[in-house]
């Protein structure tokens, strides 16, 4: 096999991964945050459900849903904190 051919394939194969490759990072970067706002709109409903005997709520926003999606219980113990103390 002739070398320019045999480097035009690489260099083709390199420049196809580039194109098809690139664009699939970000859109998983955003699946997992969308995933993340999800769960934290549960764990928030969870506490609802809960803090309704207590005649306790949180709303559920996509503020509320983005701290305690992204930071997990402790974002769910913040906001409880603040409900109860600042708010």
């Amino acid at each position: 096999m002739d070398s320019v051919v045999l480097l035009s394939l690489l260099g083709g194969l390199i420049l196809l991964l580039l194109v098809v490759g690139a664009p699939m990072k970000p859109l998983r970067f955003v699946g997992n945050v969308f995933v993340k706002f999800i769960i934290g709109a549960l764990m928030l409903f969870f506490v609802n459900a809960f803090g309704s005997f207590f005649d306790f709520h949180i709303p559920i926003n996509g503020v509320t849903a983005a701290v305690s999606g992204i930071l997990g219980l402790p974002g769910v113990v913040l906001l409880i904190v603040v409900k109860q103390f600042i708010i």
